[in-house]
């Protein structure tokens, strides 16, 4: 049997179709199942987004474990068995019938999360590609940039052809299929070009790290991001009816959002790789609180237009330079770890947004007070990153 696995461009090109596959399924398919399991099971919304916000925060703590995992040469079974987990998750999903038990299927789900998507697959091709792992982080966030455009389309395809729950059932079948593709892409040794050993003495540890300010700045940069996104995406059909945009209007500047995304990932390809990765950073984590501030203060299509396309593109970007910097200021050896402490913060500050962003409406006049509050948590990212500089190795 060859056991030097099948080469760079199939492993990115087969982490790729794992990654939109994922995406698709474990982040943006819950929202299309809702009303259909409300209407049979009659279960309130509370209950429901309940489960979902379990499976977030289980992702954000099961992130550093499964970084750790992968330091340790174990990538291709984190990978593969995440995605066996993830498909049978969701056939079981389909088979739900008391609140427990969606709880329960969420538990598994979460940790599927933190095995499969952008961070485990990031820290494998650092490890396994050290020369060109840039590259292969650009290409697996450019094709799951469309993860949204397929996600709903194919479930309401699938629902209204099958019921929601032969279609939870079919799509468990798809994510079973991306296990052993993953095993398949992951083959061979875990480190296939490696660094010189001196520079691989130099570099650090999760417990340096952790005695670094950049890895707090930056670990604040990304928090306040990852806050900022998902506050956002929880509320922003009411702070549409808040503004007085109709449901077609908000929608037409929703969909702006993704295409932006990916629009920014292929500049950056076409332009942006010659550029330090710090200044890329810099000027894409300032496209956040200009977004932030044109959402709360503007009611016209032309400016709300705008702010889809600064927020996508500033959203489709940071996933490069966080997946980009970590190895540049630590270090690719204890990459898995040190990302996955890093993002693991940020995951449950993602978790934490939408409740505590609610209890931040019942202090402040309405949404445009919150938005602006969220538009100067986004000056704070940018203040962080900035500080942030590359520590002495």
């Amino acid at each position: 049997m060859d056991e030097r696995g099948p080469g760079y461009g199939a492993t990115v090109s087969a982490l790729a179709v794992g990654q939109i596959l994922s995406w698709a399924t474990l982040y943006y398919a819950f929202s299309s199942f809702v009303l259909p399991m409300q209407r049979e099971l009659g279960w309130d919304k509370p209950t429901l987004m309940g489960a979902f916000t379990l499976g977030l925060a289980v992702w954000g703590a099961a992130t550093y474990a499964a970084g750790a995992a992968i330091d340790a040469g174990h990538g291709r079974s984190v990978m593969a068995w995440g995605s066996a987990a993830a498909g049978a998750g969701f056939v079981a999903w389909s088979q739900v019938s008391a609140p427990w038990m969606l709880y329960a299927v969420w538990l598994v789900l979460g940790a599927a999360m933190a095995c499969t998507l952008y961070e485990p697959a990031f820290n494998v091709l650092t490890k396994r590609y050290p020369l060109r792992y840039q590259h292969g982080i650009t290409m697996l966030t450019l094709v799951g940039g469309f993860a949204s455009t397929l996600s709903f389309p194919a479930i309401a395809a699938l629902q209204a052809g099958l019921g929601w729950r032969p279609a939870l059932a079919v799509i468990g079948g798809v994510l079973l299929l991306v296990a052993p593709l993953h095993a398949w892409a992951l083959r061979g040794p875990a480190l296939v070009a490696s660094p010189h050993a001196a520079d691989a003495q130099d570099d650090a540890s999760l417990h340096e790290a952790l005695r670094t300010g950049a890895f707090w700045g930056l670990t604040l940069c990304f928090m306040l991001h990852a806050f900022v996104q998902a506050a956002l995406w929880a509320h922003v059909m009411p702070v549409f009816a808040s503004k007085g945009v109709g449901e077609a209007d908000a929608l037409t500047v929703l969909m702006t959002v993704g295409p932006a995304q990916v629009a920014g990932r292929l500049l950056y390809v076409w332009l942006g790789r010659s550029w330090p990765l710090r200044r890329v950073g810099a000027l894409v984590l300032t496209g956040l609180p200009v977004s932030m501030v044109l959402f709360a203060l503007s009611r016209s299509m032309p400016a709300l237009l705008l702010f889809a396309l600064l927020f996508g593109m500033s959203n489709g970007l940071v996933t490069i330079v966080r997946g980009g910097l970590v190895p540049q200021y630590f270090g690719r050896t204890h990459v898995g770890r040190i990302g996955g402490a890093m993002s693991g913060i940020g995951l449950l500050s993602r978790a934490a947004a939408p409740l505590l962003t609610a209890w931040l409406l019942l202090a402040v006049p309405g949404y445009r007070e919150v938005v602006l509050v969220l538009a100067a948590m986004g000056v704070v990212a940018v203040l962080a990153f900035w500080q942030s500089k590359p520590p002495q190795r």
